[in-house]
């Protein structure tokens, strides 16, 4: 691909990223629990710091298991502070145990978390039309409606800001440059 969003840069992992899952629509339970946790983790840093550690973040997280996740104690909290190849952050470690708890209880109230965050966008991707990195925002009012309610919910580190990375991450939103060739291809 010839004409891509500017912020992938060269690096593979991130070409990858940008081909083939940035702003793709999904409303897969465990992606989209994943992307909580992965745009919770990278909170004051690079998404590449987080994207170079997502296979340590399956393998310590149990593929994202949130019945397995919201099962963890103390100790497993002290495993994954002790594990180099993830970020290592009390907090963000805890958010995600009450997040997987967060999810757990959703599902037992007949809800899923697919239902719970497309419902801010009426189940469809909204398309926007940026020209430049500098038009597309850190938030919206919809991630403000959206952190308001998972908050409400008993989700952690999940304000505007992460929300609107989880929304372009998962298709929410197609925030693909109008001058990349993603865009178009998701609909634009």
């Amino acid at each position: 691909m010839e004409n891509r969003c500017p912020w992938c840069g060269n690096d593979p992992l991130y070409v990858a990223y940008h081909d083939n899952e940035w702003g793709v629509p999904c409303h897969d339970e465990r992606t989209l629990f994943e992307f909580i946790v992965l745009e919770g983790a990278q909170a004051g840093l690079s998404w590449i710091t987080v994207l170079r550690k997502r296979e340590n973040y399956r393998a310590a997280l149990d593929n994202f298991d949130v019945q397995r996740i919201a099962r963890y104690d103390a100790t497993d909290v002290a495993r994954l502070m002790a594990n180099a190849g993830i970020i290592r952050n009390r907090l963000k470690i805890e958010s995600t145990i009450a997040n997987a708890r967060a999810v757990c209880a959703l599902h037992e109230a007949g809800r899923t978390l697919d239902e719970v965050l497309w419902q801010f966008v009426d189940g469809r991707s909204i398309t926007n039309r940026w020209q430049t990195l500098a038009q597309v925002p850190a938030k919206t009012p919809v991630a403000e409606a959206m952190s308001k309610e998972l908050k409400r919910l008993g989700f952690r580190f999940v304000g505007p800001t992460v929300m609107y990375s989880h929304m372009q991450a998962t298709g929410m939103v197609n925030d693909h440059l109008l001058s990349c060739a993603r865009h178009a291809e998701l609909g634009g």
